[in-house]
């Protein structure tokens, strides 16, 4: 289960949802709260943060803040609002990785991962 910060887009969130993925949402649910407030209902909530906010990897790293089950940062915006979802469902069915315990970040050709504690 994910869940997509309030930058992640909509028409990304539906995609994946229409492909099976449990999205939940920010934007729809929560708007306007903290990047701690996200981090602490992914936490409650066991959910993989969706995100194009950097800050999650300072979050996590170096204030060593209560880490959610994993962060999929997208350093790429892409040139539509599908961009981000095609992307993710990408990696999900031709990479098989496992984002549990990891900082992902995600780029167009490139995809690299650091590995923490929860």
């Amino acid at each position: 289960m994910y869940l997509a910060n309030e930058n992640f887009p909509k028409p990304s969130i539906q995609l994946l949802r229409n492909n099976g993925l449990i999205v939940e949402s920010i934007q729809e649910n929560s708007p306007g709260i903290s990047d701690e407030e996200v981090m602490i209902t992914a936490v409650k909530n066991n959910l993989i943060i969706l995100t194009f906010d950097s800050d999650y990897g300072e979050l996590i790293y170096k204030y060593a803040a209560n880490n959610p089950p994993a962060v999929i940062y997208f350093r790429d915006k892409g040139s539509d609002p599908l961009f981000a979802g095609r992307l993710l469902l990408l990696v999900l069915l031709n990479k098989g990785l496992n984002f549990y315990n990891a900082f992902t970040v995600i780029e167009e050709k490139n995809i690299r991962q650091r590995f923490y504690r929860i």
